[in-house]
């Protein structure tokens, strides 16, 4: 990004100094939770404790609480978790590609991009363990190790274990990469921390960093390192999660398009979501000249191309039926647009094509309440992108006599509502912790005023 770019669209507004930036961040590590954050962390905390106790009463008496009925196998938990895979890829997409092409625009939402990444993956392995029924006897099979029994492997074959070690490889490395970059900056917290437990906490969170040459040399290979393997992970994992449905026969799933088209609707959902949490932090937290309308900008635009690339996705996807000659296909891809559930295609349409156009226009791309709901809506229609793929498939399948129509049960609803009260709760915590900002990087891209030296 040329200076000339950095003069006219500013990082960071105001003329910060150095010191105004620790003080801007570590201010709300620094001082008590207000009352938003406090009704915000009892609002999400109690919808998780709530769909945890739906969760555990559902492995108590059964899978069949939930709306699977024959022949839709997959219902919400598959649904949801191949939607929370989706939303975590963004935080590596800024973090790892957009560092590896010198995008600097990444600097003041990378991090919160990356918290959100670890939290949307924790939610999402919680979905495949409940489908198993019972997790303490079925997930004993996911690992691939020789049954003491006997010579009995995992089926190495099956997409579902692809999922397993994808996943757990890319929850692995975002970590890593996440904490790698908190380290400096935790390293400030620590040296500007008044309590004892408080210094002593951040002192063995920052694993002794001292700011020196030498360490930031190896920090910064490290961090290099890290950017290299997470960037072929962004593409792998949904890859593999398409997968899922592309190897088999089911009509509307056996095709080609669906790791790109998934990649795509990964990043697009992703984004939104980060749009969504980024609105309310720098209203909350008071970040508003550290994520600048310039930054939902750059982001509005990306889920604007996006958008375009899974409305792209869609329209293909008919022709391909039409092409292909295949009754099976055709009718499927009809009954989607006009058959019982319609209504939950056209809202993914509306959702996911028709409501980012709006970021064609620049007055649209830097209104904030627009763009909230326009993110909002996206992630609903991603939702319903993932309905509309496995239940259309699955329940009109090729024997017209095992058709039957699948209806989310109040179970479903709340266990979705808990994740979601999950993963605020673990961002809302995380607020309060870590600093949700790069402190270190920030300063980087920053030119030094006279007097200042940039110690990280």
């Amino acid at each position: 990004m040329s200076q000339a770019v950095l003069r006219d669209e500013p990082l960071v507004e105001g003329g910060k100094t150095y010191a105004d930036i620790s003080n801007d961040v570590c201010r709300p590590l620094e001082s008590f939770p207000t009352k938003i954050w406090w009704v915000a962390f009892a609002i999400s905390l109690s919808v998780m404790t709530m769909g945890f106790s739906l969760i555990g009463y559902m492995l108590y008496q059964g899978v069949g609480m939930s709306g699977i009925r024959s022949p839709v196998s997959w219902g919400m938990m598959i649904i949801t978790f191949v939607f929370w895979i989706g939303i975590g890829h963004a935080g590596t997409l800024i973090s790892a590609i957009l560092f590896l092409f010198r995008q600097k625009w990444r600097t003041a939402i990378n991090r919160s991009a990356e918290a959100m990444t670890i939290f949307a993956v924790m939610c999402a392995g919680i979905f495949p363990l409940i489908h198993t029924g019972r997790p303490w006897y079925s997930a004993y099979w996911l690992f691939p190790y020789p049954n003491v029994m006997g010579p009995l492997w995992v089926n190495f074959r099956s997409p579902l274990l692809w999922d397993v070690f994808a996943v757990s490889t890319y929850l692995t490395i975002s970590l890593v990469f996440w904490y790698t970059g908190l380290v400096p900056d935790l390293a400030t917290v620590r040296d500007r921390a008044k309590n004892f437990w408080r210094k002593k906490f951040y002192t063995i969170l920052s694993l002794g960093w001292r700011g020196s040459s030498r360490g930031w040399h190896h920090y910064e290979v490290a961090y290099w390192i890290l950017a290299g393997l997470s960037t072929p992970l962004v593409l792998s994992v949904h890859t593999i999660v398409s997968f899922d449905f592309a190897v088999s026969i089911i009509p509307g799933w056996h095709t080609t398009i669906f790791p790109p088209y998934f990649v795509a609707g990964a990043i697009f959902s992703g984004f939104a979501m980060v749009v969504t949490l980024l609105v309310i932090a720098r209203e909350v937290f008071g970040l508003k000249q550290y994520i600048t309308l310039n930054h939902l900008d750059a982001m509005n635009k990306i889920i604007l191309a996006t958008g375009m690339m899974v409305g792209l996705a869609y329209a293909t996807e008919f022709f391909i039926a039409w092409y292909s000659g295949v009754p099976y296909e055709r009718f499927i891809f009809i009954q989607r647009a006009m058959g019982p559930y319609a209504w939950a295609y056209w809202t993914m349409v509306c959702c996911n094509v028709l409501s980012p156009q709006f970021f064609w226009f620049r007055a649209c791309r830097r209104n904030i309440p627009l763009m909230f709901i326009l993110s909002i809506f996206v992630n609903i229609g991603m939702w319903f992108e993932r309905f509309v793929i496995v239940v259309t498939s699955l329940a009109n399948d090729f024997l017209p006599s095992s058709w039957n129509y699948f209806q989310l049960s109040p179970w479903d609803y709340g266990v979705l509502l808990g994740s979601f009260g999950m993963f605020f709760t673990f961002f809302l915590l995380f607020c309060r912790v870590l600093p949700t900002i790069s402190i270190a990087e920030v300063k980087a891209v920053l030119p030094a005023k006279e007097g200042e030296h940039h110690h990280g």
